[in-house]
């Protein structure tokens, strides 16, 4: 998805009457000319990398289809959203019938009520993993005798519950907890006072109601209450990610370099089917600080040498960024553990800093400190001191005399090798997927939750079944001048061999820039001249010789380098613009892929292909076919279209003008408290065929899953009130790119 600048206000969104940014649902998804899968890894990294954290929810996996659209939720993808049942006008019959297993896990609740009671903790605590130890603790005080043998579950902020009623209707208790302060190392024990107070009773009627049909409100109060309770044991036992839980005992961590490690986990999540209460469950993969020695961690960081060579200052703020905000316990007082969470680090050598030790301001090294001290010598004096504590006081610990707390995701950016690691581990087969699982639903063990059993909730250990239908697969319409005009996919997949794209686009005016060192210019030469004539072959128009000659660059120097090319060919053509551009990157490109990416698309309007230099080295038919294919959608063309749409075949979509809408909302990382949310529109731009597709994108609100500009107004100096927004530049676009105003509009809004 690419990010707009705009320079209107107003106006935070763009659409290009430019027919190359009109994209094409029809590309191969054939075994046979889709990329390698390292390339598919490569392009999917650049999207990790680009913005993670997309959704919050996971959908339905399924075993023999491997359908991602299939999922036994009713609506939302997030239980707090509201859902709704419709009635449905009858059942679909086409297709071979068969049975898929989801990842739900069926789930029987009680008919009785709940109690609902406010909680206030004075002085008042900010985060709710203190809030959590806090009640904690007045629980295993208090349960037997002033909670009347209850457990309750608490949200960690100010609502607690329980499956009957206390035996006050407010009550006030005193809580110690002892803590470890994290700049100074210090245990010490802090009181809080807590007010239980009665609020009211949550009915399970509405529940029963509503999974009945009979009405259509969303109990959110209480799906919410459930996943509170099936979310107490587990938020004790696993590290929590945002909705996911994180474990080394899941399965082994793996390696994904420079100091890191992945641990799997899972999102779970109560839901409202058609079948009943589910709890879904799906698996998930995230990075974490490997428990190293610091000085361990820091030579895996760098990949280098650090035990007897000084850090340069590039490193030393690569270091610095790492492991500020990371948590660490010191190694060289024996049984004495003491934790600290690092602030900084040093930018002069351990052998160099002097500190005061008394009011009198004497000074005293830290190598002769830790010496003298605690009889610990400093071995690596050359390497900086990590920091801890407040600014007000600060603390200096050698690296070598620290040792990374195990349990901390890494929170900053991984690089390309790492993200490449991490979809491997991710990306799995269904059947290796239901086997984690179903190991995970065992593991967690719902049968003895002392929650679950308070609750009366009970989980079924087996994943769902569903009836489903794999349907016949449409014929496909080619280029008539091809030998196969039309062809039927069989399981799914199908090639390019002897057929042209339906609709082949034009590229008169085109230009080279080379960023590999590796790759000599005629070897480029060779490569760009077999693409340009697999793109003739495939059914395009394309002028054999480029605008300029290649033009090597430094990755660098990208954006110098774009724009003389840009420019040199504006000189060349006289007026006329250069229309794309090829670009040959190195394999491990770093951030050169989504800067060229940026600049091209925001900077010079200017369509690009990239390629990596292994693909430069070996050419293989397969990877030209699937390029070009890129090619020729991105400058416009389609590669197919439905048979049936060309004989007014498709329902609710071949009568009448139709367009399709697509809508979906892209929030930040979890952790990531300020970056805005990106919501994204695309439209078809084609009728029957609803083949082509333009898009918007526009930045709104952090993590705002209401997409803001679909409509508005605004107030023009000029012109009084103006209406506006996203549908109305895609319906204007719609009629301008087919003559016709839709009629009927279906609108896809993913959840």
């Amino acid at each position: 998805m690419t990010h707009m600048q705009m320079t209107n206000p107003e106006q935070k969104h763009v659409i290009s009457t430019r027919k190359p940014l009109q994209n094409s649902m029809n590309q191969q998804t054939s075994s046979e000319i889709m990329p390698s899968t390292e390339e598919s890894l490569e392009n999917a990294k650049k999207s990790v990398g680009r913005r993670k954290g997309r959704r919050r929810g996971k959908g339905a996996k399924v075993e023999q289809l491997q359908d991602p659209k299939l999922d036994l939720s009713v609506g939302s993808q997030d239980s707090s959203k509201g859902l709704v049942f419709h009635r449905r006008p009858g059942y679909g019959q086409l297709g071979r019938k068969c049975v898929v297993k989801a990842n739900h896990f069926l789930a029987q609740v009680p008919d009785t009520d709940l109690s609902q009671y406010s909680v206030t903790i004075t002085p008042e605590v900010a985060s709710r993993k203190i809030n959590k130890s806090i009640m904690a603790q007045l629980v295993k005080l208090h349960r037997d005798t002033d909670l009347g043998m209850r457990l309750p579950v608490y949200d960690g902020k100010r609502v607690l519950y329980t499956a009957g009623l206390l035996p006050f209707v407010s009550k006030e208790f005193t809580v110690k907890l002892v803590e470890e302060d994290e700049g100074t190392g210090i245990i010490k024990e802090r009181e809080f006072k807590v007010t239980i107070k009665f609020v009211g009773i949550t009915s399970m009627v509405q529940l029963r109601e509503f999974l009945a049909g009979k009405q259509v409100d969303t109990p959110h109060e209480i799906i919410r209450i459930f996943d509170i309770v099936l979310n107490q044991l587990a938020a004790q036992r696993y590290v929590s990610v945002g909705r996911c839980l994180y474990s080394p005992d899941i399965k082994n961590p793996q390696q994904l370099g420079g100091g890191l490690q992945s641990w799997q986990g899972f999102y779970k999540s109560i839901r409202p089917t058609q079948m009943g209460l589910s709890l879904n469950i799906d698996m998930s993969s995230t990075a974490f600080i490997e428990p190293l020695p610091v000085i361990d961690f820091v030579a895996q960081l760098l990949g280098k040498d650090v035990f007897s060579r000084p850090l340069s200052d590039a490193d030393r703020v690569k270091v610095k960024k790492a492991l500020r905000g990371v948590k660490v316990e010191v190694t060289h007082r024996g049984n004495v553990r003491r934790k600290y969470r690092i602030s900084g680090l040093t930018s002069q050598p351990t052998r160099e800093l002097i500190f005061p030790v008394d009011e009198q301001m004497n000074m005293k090294s830290v190598v002769e400190y830790f010496q003298e001290m605690y009889g610990f010598t400093i071995r690596y004096s050359h390497l900086p001191c990590l920091q801890v504590g407040n600014q007000r006081k600060v603390n200096y610990l050698p690296m070598e005399a620290c040792k990374i707390i195990g349990g901390q995701r890494y929170t900053k950016g991984l690089t390309d090798k790492q993200i490449t690691s991490l979809l491997k581990v991710t990306c799995q087969r269904p059947r290796d997927r239901e086997t984690d699982i179903l190991q995970t639903i065992n593991q967690n063990g719902y049968e003895k939750d002392p929650y679950a059993k308070e609750f009366g909730i009970t989980v079924d250990e087996k994943l769902a079944s569903v009836e489903a239908r794999v349907l016949p697969a449409p014929w496909l319409k080619y280029h008539d001048t091809g030998k196969e005009k039309e062809y039927l996919p069989q399981v799914g997949q199908w090639n390019m061999t002897n057929k042209k794209v339906i609709n082949g686009s034009t590229v008169n005016y085109w230009a080279c820039i080379n960023f590999s060192r590796s790759v000599q210019e005629s070897t480029v030469s060779g490569f760009c001249h077999q693409l340009v004539q697999m793109c003739k072959v495939s059914g395009m128009e394309f002028n054999h010789e480029p605008v300029i000659p290649m033009h090597s660059a430094r990755p660098d120097q990208v954006k110098k380098a774009l724009k003389h090319v840009y420019s040199a060919a504006a000189n060349k053509l006289g007026g006329k613009e250069l229309e794309l551009l090829i670009a040959i990157l190195p394999d491990n490109n770093g951030s050169l892929y989504g800067d060229l990416k940026r600049i091209c698309d925001t900077d010079l309007g200017l369509i690009s292909q990239c390629c990596l230099t292994k693909n430069v080295f070996k050419i293989s038919n397969q990877y030209l076919a699937n390029v070009s294919l890129k090619i020729n959608v991105k400058m416009g063309g389609r590669n197919t279209v439905l048979l049936d749409a060309l004989s007014s075949g498709i329902p609710l979509v071949s009568d009448i003008p139709t367009i399709i809408f697509g809508a979906d909302v892209t929030h930040p990382e979890t952790g990531d408290d300020s970056c805005p949310s990106i919501a994204a529109v695309v439209a078809s731009q084609d009728w029957p065929e609803v083949t082509k597709y333009a898009g918007l994108v526009c930045a709104q609100a952090h993590r705002q899953e209401l997409i803001q500009d679909l409509f508005k107004t605004w107030k023009d100096p000029q012109g009084g009130t103006v209406t506006g927004g996203m549908i109305r530049e895609l319906l204007l676009s719609f009629k301008a790119a087919t003559g016709k105003k839709p009629l009927r509009i279906i609108f896809y809004r993913y959840f």
